[in-house]
């Protein structure tokens, strides 16, 4: 059996419209992630932010459904502003029991909070990317210090080195390296993303 591709905006409108679970997964896969975030950032829990999205998903497939729906943005954009708008209304009731709503009006503008997650996205992807090319021992050390938590003493014994200070100016030496690449892969983005423009 083929499986369906839902990845522009268009096809996941209508897999909707032909009831395809394949592209409401997708749309799940797609953008709940950026939801999840704004939700955490915004006082809310993961729970929380799976009940959001569901209701706004809800929405979506109501109003496609009926015929109503007229695609006037992406539909990152269009979700986003409906999560926005339920959580900014949860938010508001919670405040009625727990303090100030104040604190949650001044939102960003719904397209700079969402491009600022994307620039975000883009920025992480290239660090990866990045740590991906630097090569062994460093990727290790990197990640055993920063993703894991290890101390220098610990990735002192494990790479051979004679004491933390030796393996301390390895980290550096593979910091340096990193950045070299991340800044290099950041220009070559750049550079492509002008072309295209």
């Amino acid at each position: 059996m083929i499986k369906n591709s839902y990845s522009s905006d268009n096809e996941i409108i209508q897999g909707i419209l032909k009831d395809s679970e394949e592209a409401l997964r997708q749309l799940y896969k797609q953008h709940f992630p950026v939801i999840l975030q704004f939700i955490l950032n915004n006082n809310g829990d993961e729970e929380e932010a799976k009940d959001v999205y569901q209701e706004a998903i809800i929405i979506l497939y109501d109003k496609v459904k009926s015929g109503s729906f007229e695609l006037n943005s992406k539909l990152k954009t269009f979700i986003y502003s409906v999560c926005r708008r339920l959580w900014l209304k949860r938010l508001k009731s919670m405040s009625r029991k727990a303090g100030n709503i104040a604190d949650y009006e001044e939102f960003l503008p719904i397209e700079d909070d969402l491009e600022h997650h994307e620039a975000k996205d883009a920025q992480l992807n290239l660090m990866e990317g990045s740590l991906a090319k630097l090569g062994e021992p460093c990727k290790t050390i990197i990640e055993d210090y920063y993703l894991h938590n290890q101390s220098m003493q610990d990735i002192a014994e494990k790479f051979g080195y004679t004491n933390a200070e030796n393996a301390k100016n390895q980290k550096y030496k593979c910091l340096m390296r990193l950045k070299k690449i991340f800044f290099q892969a950041n220009i070559k983005t750049e550079e492509e993303y002008v072309r295209r423009s």
